[in-house]
Parts: structure tokens; C-alpha cells; sequence
């Protein structure tokens, strides 16, 4: 999905690093997200004597990049995600805990995630308490946390135009497969259509780290995004 990709790489890089601060908010209450933390327990742990379980253990979370933990066999994909730069700061872990899928299609992470706003900030608020980085000031990175992000349910229930979405594939096309070969590049070939839109949107609002793609998504508006992902349902591997 790249068009004149050696000019557009440095505005997009550009674009990236003149960002500004995101508006912060506390985290939540460390007390009410130990209980909240036991729906997380059956994969991983945290503390003194955490080890790997079926994910990865949790001390030190926040601030470190995504894949970032030695030793613990990172599926594909979040080996990806991490490669692209993504950090879990308070940001990314809220969206990641929200909806896996937001940050990363392919996760292994079978949980379905946390839908009350509360319940994530009070896992945040008791995770925070063992990363070093910073453990007491909740507005400074790594543990500021955007407010306003959650994706809108009207935005995944829009309808695309496939055809529509084949006009505008032109540029995905140049880097993704349509035969769904995956050569260094994802496919998204047979994508489910609310994958597609959940991972283009967390691009628009920078969720997901790729500078090419956060500004290509970015020129996209709501009905162009539903257009592509109906129209690479479509394809056939």
C-alpha cells in the first residue's frame, strides 16, 4: 500500500516525530486491578517469581517494545508489530487490552479483552506498579494514556463497496499479495472485513507504530477503509 515509497517514507518519519504529547489521565486503582488481573492469570504472571506461562510474564511491561521479552516464542505476527516499533506504553496496552486484534491481527492471544474503560485502567494501574519506568508519575511516558480512542461501532458496522474497494487497491497491492503470499509482508487476503477496519483505524490513530502505513491509513476516510476490507474478503488465496 505504497505509492512513491521513497519520497513519502521521510514526511511520513517526519510526520511521526512531530507529534505532540498526548493528553494524559491517572491510571486506575492498583487494588481493584489486582481482581481484575485474576481473568488474566490462566496465561500470565507478574510479581516476584513471575515466570513464562502460556504468555509471556509481565513484570516490566511498560516501556519496552512489543516481542521484546527473551526467550518467550512471540508468535509472527507480534514479532512484526514489534519489529515496527510498537511499545507498550499506557496508550497501546489499553487499546491491546480492549481488542487484541486492534494492535495485532494475528495475536495468539485468544482473550476477548476488557470492555469497561475501569476494569483496563485498574489492570494498568496494578501492571504499572512492577515496570520501573515510570512507576508514580501517570502523565509521563511510558504510562500516559490518550483518552478518546475507542473506535466507533458505527465505524465496523459500515458496509463496503468490494468494487469500490478493487478501485482503491491499486496502492495496497504494490507491497500485499493478492494471491495471499506473505514475503516479508503480511497478507490480507481473506481478511475478516472488522479485522481489516480495526487494524486500518489503530494506523489512522497511530496505534499501530508504521509510519507509511499511519499516514496512507490517514488519508483514508471511514467508507474507503469498509471498500477495502470487502473487497480483499473477497479475494481468493
Amino acid at each position: 500500500m505504497i505509492k512513491n515509497f521513497v519520497t513519502l517514507l521521510p514526511v511520513a518519519l517526519f510526520a511521526l516525530c512531530a507529534a505532540g504529547a498526548l493528553e494524559a489521565e491517572e491510571l486506575g486503582d492498583t487494588d481493584a486491578g489486582q481482581k481484575v488481573f485474576k481473568k488474566c492469570t490462566g496465561c500470565h504472571q507478574v510479581g516476584s517469581g513471575a515466570v513464562d506461562k502460556i504468555g509471556p510474564h509481565l513484570n516490566g511491561v511498560f516501556g519496552s517494545g512489543a516481542a521484546e521479552h527473551e526467550g518467550y516464542r512471540y508468535s509472527k505476527s507480534m514479532a512484526r508489530a514489534g519489529a515496527d516499533g510498537l511499545i507498550w506504553t499506557a496508550e497501546t496496552l489499553d487499546a491491546y487490552l480492549e481488542n487484541p486484534r486492534a494492535l495485532v491481527s494475528k495475536t495468539r492471544m485468544s482473550f476477548r479483552g476488557l470492555k469497561k474503560a475501569e476494569d483496563r485502567a485498574n489492570v494498568l494501574a496494578y501492571l504499572r506498579t512492577f515496570s520501573d519506568d515510570p512507576s508514580d508519575i501517570p502523565e509521563a511516558e511510558p504510562t500516559a494514556i490518550a483518552i478518546d480512542h475507542d473506535l466507533d461501532p458505527a465505524i465496523l458496522a459500515l458496509e463496503g463497496d468490494p468494487e469500490y474497494g478493487e478501485y482503491l487497491a491499486s496502492e495496497c497491492l504494490t507491497c500485499h499479495q493478492s494471491d495471499g503470499t506473505a514475503d516479508g509482508i503480511p497478507s490480507i487476503t481473506l481478511w475478516e472485513p472488522e479485522d481489516f477496519v480495526i487494524a486500518m483505524h489503530a494506523y489512522k490513530r497511530k496505534l499501530r507504530p508504521h509510519p507509511v502505513m499511519q499516514m496512507l491509513a490517514g488519508r483514508l476516510n471511514d467508507e474507503e477503509i469498509a471498500a477495502l476490507a470487502a473487497y480483499f474478503k473477497t479475494l481468493e488465496e
